[in-house]
């Protein structure tokens, strides 16, 4: 008798645990045939033109014939030519363009998301008219980003710009300043046009977390009596973390990508060149459809290192609690 009770209590848990794997196999396989359509269209819509890029990276094409091209392996990152070492990798235009591009970027989001916190941190409060200032906010956001460079280039302008004008009356400055065209102030104006325009994206995205946040443990924190700041740096932003890195991921992609900012904003200068206007240049004005490609492919590999390197030093991965 006892036996038999031992073998039906060790029997219920092994029959609940198959179907659990039975049914856990059956949601994966639902899984996937909903995505699958997806996963075909983006591999044809992003991964033949990522592959054919990268193809022609190892290549001498050339805009004017692309039918006739002959494979010449790395020549176009690094190559040595009688015993001096020419390509992408030797060129100073191209680090010049990594360095402007990184520094825009971790400059530009940081102060995004710093910004992004306080404002989300305001709109997640309880005030009259707080989901109209929710949609004025998103106004800079939902412009397209030629137009805003556009309208902020006119409004830099060293002679009929507001700004200079509000700044000559302020007396701030003694002159009007040349923003766009002088290399020191030139990325520092792209950083502003980007923050006005990109702050409200974080913003949404922290407030969608900070919307989702368990209210019982701020009443036992008040209850508790502990400060505003403590609660937020030891409540709030761990809780928040996940939420935070995937925005601060999905920016950083958006800004290692910038062309038309910094394209329309500085008239394109070597000074202020992202890595997408050198490639541009590479393979528009010089027609070297080979060295564009190995630009671009350079870009991608930049980027997905430096979303790894974001990710490790967050520890935490996407859909997964922090550890």
């Amino acid at each position: 008798m006892t036996s038999a009770v031992a073998q039906a209590d060790v029997s219920v848990p092994a029959t609940a645990r198959g179907r659990r794997s039975s049914l856990t196999r059956s949601r994966i396989r639902s899984a996937w045939a909903f995505i699958a359509p997806s996963l075909i269209i983006l591999a044809l819509i992003a991964g033949w033109p990522l592959a054919r890029t990268i193809w022609f990276s190892f290549t001498d094409a050339d805009l004017n014939n692309l039918s006739d091209y002959e494979f010449i392996g790395f020549e176009n990152y690094l190559a040595n030519y009688d015993g001096e070492w020419l390509g992408l990798l030797t060129d100073p235009d191209w680090w010049q363009s990594v360095w402007n591009t990184v520094w825009f970027t971790l400059v530009s989001v940081s102060i995004e998301t710093m910004l992004g916190i306080v404002v989300a941190l305001i709109l997640n409060a309880a005030f009259p008219g707080r989901g109209l200032m929710r949609a004025i906010i998103l106004i800079p956001w939902a412009i397209p980003t030629i137009v805003s460079a556009k309208m902020w280039n006119w409004m830099l302008h060293d002679q009929f710009g507001v700004i200079n004008d509000m700044l000559l009356r302020a007396g701030l400055i003694a002159a009007p300043m040349t923003w766009t065209a002088n290399a020191d102030t030139a990325l520092w104006a792209a950083v502003a046009v980007d923050v006005w325009k990109h702050t409200s994206f974080m913003a949404l995205l922290i407030l969608a977390a900070l919307q989702m946040l368990p209210q019982d443990i701020y009443e036992a924190a008040k209850v508790d009596g502990v400060s505003p700041t403590r609660v937020f740096f030891r409540i709030t932003l761990p809780l928040i973390k996940p939420a935070l890195l995937v925005a601060v991921i999905f920016r950083s992609l958006d800004a290692l990508r910038v062309f038309d900012l910094i394209y329309v904003l500085t008239s394109n200068s070597r000074d202020t060149a992202s890595m997408s206007i050198y490639a541009r240049q590479q393979l528009v004005d010089f027609q070297e459809v080979g060295l564009g490609s190995a630009a671009s492919t350079l870009i991608f590999l930049i980027i997905a290192l430096i979303v790894v390197i974001t990710l490790a030093a967050g520890r935490v991965r996407l859909g997964e609690d922090p550890r």
